[in-house]
């Protein structure tokens, strides 16, 4: 039997991110190209061959992916995948571990499961590439885009052009601070300069991005981790609907994220940071969709929001994208969007 998202629970607004895209891609099929740094939320397959429990490419992970398990930790596409369908690209980024020849030009995704802001994070499960090695492998593409076009001012103009999506900060909390047997962040920081230190690590991280060319940034925000399957399973809720003291953390990293983004449309020339958060109560659900014994609850994935343990089950059929093409945000997208409470 299986388990059923609360009547109130809001499906994923992805319609409000394809204006931004829309916009940034001036009224353009699309974008040229789409870089992606990030976690499992948008790991495409960096993981598989690496020396890691966290690696999904295998069943039952990508039953509804045409191509079968391909390392997305989900039953099918990923929010980038989508992403990359309403810019007009007429196939997903490569993995960064298999990015080859002309494959690049429209852009790499790098982002790998149990990554984080820190470079420590998720070192218990085994290897992960960290945003830190998420942007030197960038560079190397960069490098290799620089020898297929041949022409350093193009090769700059086309970085300048691309977007950059950043999805990342979750595992720097649950396989991170919230694991104190593996490490000692806890110890040293309150939960408020933890956040703190985070934001200003990623502060750098974007700057260094920036300074290899990039110009248009999506910077995600903390869904409600607290809400996660796996959060619930682990740590109980004390009568709760989610664990609390998961989502404080998430909200205390987004609270100093988002001035942040102001900050560094503020600072660098030609910039444009977009913030994209979680609106309230964008995730709470019943119950977990896996039993402890490890029996799967959904039979059918398109009935939960969560498919299995803490990874989204997105199915954009149900949501109608087509108004977003209406309208197009103002010079300072960023302000309009805190007002909308993006969902991600």
């Amino acid at each position: 039997m299986a388990y059923k998202l609360l009547k109130s629970l809001e499906v994923v607004a992805i319609s409000v991110l394809f204006v931004i895209l829309q916009n940034w891609a001036n009224a353009k099929p699309q974008v040229p190209c789409h870089f992606i740094f990030g976690d499992s939320l948008s790991d495409n397959g960096n993981n598989n061959n690496l020396v890691t429990l966290a690696k999904v490419n295998y069943s039952p992970y990508g039953i509804d992916f045409p191509r079968g398990p391909t390392g997305r930790f989900s039953n099918g596409k990923n929010l980038q995948d989508f992403i990359a369908e309403n810019l007009g690209f007429t196939s997903f980024m490569p993995p960064f571990a298999e990015s080859q020849g002309e494959n690049i030009l429209n852009g790499v995704n790098y982002a790998s499961g149990a990554a984080g802001i820190r470079n420590e994070t998720g070192q218990h499960l085994g290897d992960r590439i960290s945003l830190n090695r998420q942007i030197q492998n960038h560079k190397i593409i960069i490098l290799r885009l620089l020898r297929l076009m041949r022409n350093n001012t193009e090769t700059r103009l086309l970085l300048n052009q691309c977007i950059y999506s950043i999805q990342i900060g979750s595992n720097d909390y649950i396989n991170n601070y919230f694991k104190p047997e593996f490490y000692g962040t806890s110890r040293l920081f309150t939960q408020m300069q933890y956040a703190r230190l985070l934001v200003h690590q990623l502060s750098n991280q974007l700057k260094t991005l920036y300074n290899t060319g990039a110009r248009k940034f999506a910077v995600y925000g903390l869904s409600l981790i607290g809400c996660a399957p796996f959060a619930i399973l682990e740590y109980g809720t004390n009568g709760s609907l989610c664990v609390d003291k998961l989502n404080n953390a998430a909200a205390h990293f987004n609270e100093r994220l988002m001035p942040l983004v102001h900050q560094l449309n503020d600072d660098l020339p030609n910039a444009q940071f977009t913030y994209l958060g979680p609106a309230p109560d964008s995730t709470t659900f019943e119950c977990p969709c896996i039993l402890l014994k490890g029996e799967l609850l959904i039979q059918q994935a398109d009935q939960s929001y969560y498919w299995i343990l803490g990874h989204t089950r997105l199915d954009l059929d149900r949501i109608n994208p087509s108004t977003a093409y209406v309208r197009e945000l103002s010079a300072s997208p960023q302000f309009q969007l805190e007002n909308k409470s993006i969902v991600i």
